[in-house]
């Protein structure tokens, strides 16, 4: 399995407790639409978040999974950029928006992702799935099982490109990890293809439908969606001082009150968090024991920065007690978990985030090994 497979969310190895400063929290706005989430993309925090986990239809905010899969078809080189696909006439007929690619044609990767991204053309999407899986059906059981593997419980997919279907769905906590996890784990596509503000295909050229794009220059993604049913959603990614927040809003009743919503979102996650870096990627958290090793110390640290969002004027109130797992035998694995740092903000519990090895211990030799358990017996 490739590393970027065994990425995970940030979030699943923390709780976050925003209760245990509730007289201190910041009061988020309310917002007019159906559910909406803020995460700190650096630390997985959600800063506030409302019907989370309520099942709605996605629209073509579908296109993440269409896109996350094709950049990962991309890194796993079954995929070139370079590469053309035959545009099917099932592509070229369906419906909504559209890149306009012509049936019988063949399309690089590179213009279906633009066309994808950009206008957020369905039968480029089609185009894709099928050059990908054999078939949009085939595609639709790829982003299911994806989403599984990303943790995305409340979700379920049957086309590459948000058309309405009933068994079509999704809720504003799946969709930050699917679009957290895009941007995470392919950050050189996220910036080559989200940031795009127009793009020209068969003469006809098409504006990003992001707002945001055009009027906060922070603002470098993700995706808009609408049909009646679930009205308009957007999610937006705003990076601001190596800081990134991202914005799902889902069910506003107008174009503009999605770009709005999400900016006002946006606006208060930078404004009442700061974000404070409690360990530097490396950085050495402790020094432990290691019994039947090589060696008999091992570095725990954080494989990358760690990061936390705190209101405003707490950043001086962090505390950090680090608790190490008990009798550490070899052999020890690099990113193997260690033990949990707990972060108390002035003596309140806030958040906790496993700890991992920053270097490998091999297993000692048999007379190594011998030593160790015989002072095991007496320790």
């Amino acid at each position: 399995m490739s590393l970027f497979h065994r990425i995970i969310p940030l979030a699943l190895g923390l709780f976050f407790s925003a209760q245990a400063l509730s007289q201190q929290a910041p009061v988020p706005p309310a917002l007019a639409a159906k559910s909406w989430l803020l995460l700190e993309m650096g630390s997985g925090q959600v800063l506030t978040a409302e019907n989370q986990d309520a099942r709605l239809e996605p629209a073509s905010l579908t296109k993440l999974m269409t896109a996350y899969l094709t950049f990962s078809a991309l890194h796993q080189k079954t995929l070139t950029l370079e590469q053309s696909l035959p545009v099917s006439e099932k592509a070229w007929r369906t419906g909504g928006s559209k890149m306009f690619v012509r049936v019988d044609t063949e399309v690089s990767v590179d213009d279906l992702i633009k066309g994808m991204i950009v206008q957020s053309g369905n039968d480029a999407c089609v185009t894709l799935a099928e050059g990908i899986a054999g078939s949009e059906e085939n595609f639709a059981q790829m982003m299911n099982r994806e989403a599984q593997r990303l943790g995305m419980k409340g979700s379920n997919f049957t086309n590459s490109t948000g058309l309405p279907d009933p068994n079509l769905y999704t809720t504003a906590h799946d969709l930050s990890l699917l679009a957290g996890a895009l941007i995470r784990d392919f950050p050189e596509y996220y910036k080559k293809y989200y940031s795009m503000k127009e793009f020209r295909y068969s003469n006809i050229t098409q504006p990003n439908r992001n707002r945001l794009m055009f009027i906060d220059p922070s603002v470098d993604g993700v995706k808009t969606g609408h049909t009646e049913a679930a009205g308009y959603c957007l999610i937006s990614s705003a990076l601001r001082d190596k800081r990134r927040l991202l914005s799902v809003v889902l069910g506003t009743k107008s174009d503009s009150a999605r770009a709005s919503e999400s900016q006002k979102l946006l606006n208060w996650g930078f404004i009442a968090y700061d974000a404070v870096t409690v360990f530097s990627k490396d950085q050495v958290v402790d020094t432990l024991r290691v019994w039947k090793g090589e060696q008999n110390q091992v570095k725990a640290g954080f494989a990358n920065d760690l990061m936390i969002a705190v209101p405003k004027g707490y950043a001086e109130k962090i505390q950090r007690n680090f608790v190490a797992e008990p009798r550490l035998i070899a052999p020890v694995e690099i990113g193997q978990k260690l033990g949990m740092l707990r972060v108390n903000i002035d003596g309140k519990p806030y958040a906790e985030y496993p700890v991992v090895a920053l270097e490998a211990v091999p297993l000692a030799g048999f007379f190594g090994r011998l030593f160790d358990t015989i002072r095991l017996w007496f320790n």
